[in-house]
């Protein structure tokens, strides 16, 4: 069975984007003399295990791709929160009930056999969740890029980066909202943000590495949903646009792709 899947590409370009381009929305950003949301189009499009693909975006990135014109494809315009627009995405695939993929618009390196290897190994996984996550080793992303500014969580069993993807089951979407929305309020007060955690759980990466099991066990408890995560080794899917630097990079694996 094919899974669907909704693409977000609805951010204004307000951030450090608007160092290397004034394009009006992130998405439009270009990237190896196309809008990076074009690249991400192309590898879900031509990934075998992606079914219906909704595009949440403004009507400038409907023209940049209309050469990628497919029954398959479906543009939405982007409204409201993250939150918001990928309801709206869900919402045009008719609400389906199976798993979607979730996919962000700043990943312009990801290529359709990546996304193959996440969907093939979390589908695989016993029992079934309602979110899947791809965790990337430092080591692969080094590997890949050299030395970048990432984000990466010390676990037992390595040092992860998270994926710009995601498996999720919709049903759980508006449970997931909430929980993020707190998240991103309290994101300015450590304190309150610590006490939402949990001491214990914060402690438990202070003394000790936590291992990947018990980190999925506690945000499934904290999100009332149940969450998995995929260790993958595709350092695309965990490398984003989102500062300058970043497309220099990606400018310059494309020059050589």
């Amino acid at each position: 069975m094919l899974t669907d899947a909704v693409l977000l590409a609805g951010r204004h370009n307000r951030g450090p984007l608007l160092g290397v381009s004034n394009a009006p929305w992130e998405a439009l950003v270009p990237i190896g003399g196309r809008p990076m949301a074009a690249w991400v189009v192309d590898a879900a499009l031509a990934c075998s295990g992606i079914g219906r693909l909704a595009v949440v975006g403004p009507a400038e990135l409907r023209l940049a791709i209309a050469d990628r014109a497919s029954e398959r494809l479906v543009m939405v315009a982007p409204e409201g929160s993250m939150f918001d627009n990928l309801r709206r995405g869900v919402a045009a695939l008719g609400d389906p009930e199976e798993l979607i993929l979730i996919l962000t618009s700043d990943i312009p390196l990801v290529r359709p056999g990546m996304l193959e290897v996440f969907l093939d190994r979390a589908l695989a996984r016993k029992p079934r969740a309602d979110f899947y996550y791809p965790v990337v080793p430092k080591e692969a992303v080094e590997l890949r890029f050299g030395k970048s500014h990432r984000t990466y969580v010390r676990l037992r069993e390595g040092v992860f980066t998270g994926g710009n993807v995601a498996l999720v089951r919709p049903g759980v979407l508006d449970r997931m909202a909430h929980e993020v929305e707190t998240f991103m309020a309290l994101r300015k007060s450590p304190l309150k943000l610590a006490r939402r955690l949990g001491w214990p759980f914060l402690l438990r990466f202070l003394i000790g590495r936590p291992t990947i099991s018990q980190v999925e066990a506690h945000f499934s408890a904290l999100f009332g949903v149940r969450g998995q995560a995929v260790i993958v080794t595709d350092a695309e899917i965990g490398v984003d646009v989102d500062k300058p630097e970043d497309v220099a990079l990606c400018e310059a694996v494309l020059a050589h792709a």
